[in-house]
């Protein structure tokens, strides 16, 4: 059915518009003009906002629902959960290559990716390794891990039958750079992370194509003075934009002032690097590509207290922004949808609020919570107070939009 929201305040594109309608007819954007013509259901939403839908490019689940799984239905179940965070598009994380269990995973990916019918969309396959640096493995086990080889790299790309998108790698390695040629060539987006690299390496990958630092500051060697490292190189390459963990714990909210001035908006990319137990209450233990994890408040962490991975959700991710770091909504709301969009060459679709686009949108309350999830023109969730909107307007609601099926968990 066509659709209309009236009276929100639009922001997008580091835009705020006010007196606004944004018409949706299936799964697009239809009109996003200043005439309120009564055609379809007209929802009235003053006193909300309506962004577009984040795009989290790097997480590895939530709710008890792991992205790094042989169950292609668990990754669905994740993407029908995810969208309570206001999340309507990610990638599908992949860890590691112990035995066989990689390429289960990839086509366990594969077949969420290409039978995929509501919720959140994957928008394909994020392979973190298994070329990475054991001095910088982080929650990664050693056995994950494989030195850079050609031949492996056309197994990965041959199982992920061409929906293989991001892939990070340490460029200091032995055969790193002859590997990320071949990704580059392959259009698959070679992002720089778990490394040990210096400044001048990472300088040189960055000029032969990588396009993306993987949560920056982790899992690499610090800013210096007199040693720039990774992050030196990232912020004198425009062409590439640096991952943020925008939680607060693994960035401290002074540094994440720093990296999103260094970088705009347009180069900053929100991440929630979230675990299974995103979502979880505290105490509960989880598996993260076999290893068992645990959910401590705000951070997920192994037996020895490593971090493994964020307990972050993407609407938590935007209030920090603003509430801890002073980013202005219009400039935050870019770091979880445009500039991701743009970075997995979508921009032409997601991650905007305009004719013809996606109509992926999120429609938050003052304090920036959720309470509306459109995916592609569904609704897919929504709070008491955005049905009893939806139902004044004649919109028909399914049975589920409320509650996510299956969901262990809620959005901290």
């Amino acid at each position: 059915m066509e659709l209309a929201f009236v009276g929100a305040e639009l922001v997008d594109a580091g835009t705020r518009r006010t007196g606004w309608r944004l018409a949706i007819a299936g799964s697009q954007i239809a009109a996003v003009d200043h005439e309120h013509p009564r055609t379809g259901a007209t929802v009235d939403l003053s006193g909300f906002l309506v962004v577009p839908g984040f795009i989290d490019l790097h997480t590895h689940g939530g709710g008890g629902f792991a992205l790094h799984t042989t169950e292609p239905d668990e990754i669905r179940a994740y993407a029908h959960w995810v969208t309570r965070t206001g999340t309507t598009a990610f990638l599908v994380n992949v860890v590691g290559v112990p035995e066989d269990l990689p390429e289960r995973q990839l086509l366990a990916a594969v077949q969420a990716v290409t039978a995929h019918d509501q919720g959140a969309l994957p928008l394909g396959i994020y392979l973190e390794g298994p070329f990475l640096n054991p001095s910088r493995r982080g929650a990664h086990h050693p056995s994950w891990l494989r030195l850079p080889d050609r031949a492996l790299a056309e197994r990965l790309l041959s199982l992920a039958g061409g929906h293989l998108r991001v892939v990070t790698l340490a460029p200091e390695l032995p055969g790193a750079l002859d590997v990320l040629d071949r990704l580059v060539a392959a259009g698959v987006t070679v992002a720089l992370g778990h490394t040990d690299a210096t400044y001048e390496v990472a300088r040189q990958a960055f000029a032969r194509g990588a396009r993306l630092l993987t949560h920056c500051f982790n899992a690499m060697p610090p800013l210096l003075h007199r040693a720039p490292g990774p992050l030196g190189a990232l912020v004198e390459c425009p062409a590439a934009c640096g991952e943020l963990v925008a939680d607060g714990h693994h960035v401290l909210p002074p540094v994440m002032r720093v990296l999103t001035r260094a970088l705009g908006p347009e180069r900053t990319i929100v991440v929630t690097d979230a675990q299974p137990g995103a979502g979880l209450p505290t105490g509960t233990t989880f598996v993260f590509a076999g290893l068992t994890a645990r959910v401590d408040g705000d951070l997920a962490r192994l037996a020895d207290g490593t971090i493994a991975g964020s307990l972050l959700t993407m609407d938590r991710a935007l209030r920090n922004l603003v509430e801890l770091v002073d980013v202005p909504v219009e400039q935050a709301v870019r770091m979880l949808s445009e500039t991701p969009a743009r970075a997995l060459g979508l921009a032409h679709r997601k991650g905007r609020l305009a004719l013809g686009y996606d109509a992926d949108l999120v429609v938050l309350d003052p304090s920036l919570r959720v309470h509306g999830t459109v995916c592609r023109g569904r609704v897919a969730y929504a709070s008491p107070a955005f049905a009893e909107r939806l139902v004044a307007a004649g919109v028909p609601l399914e049975r589920d939009v409320g509650e996510p099926a299956n969901a262990p968990g809620s959005t901290p």
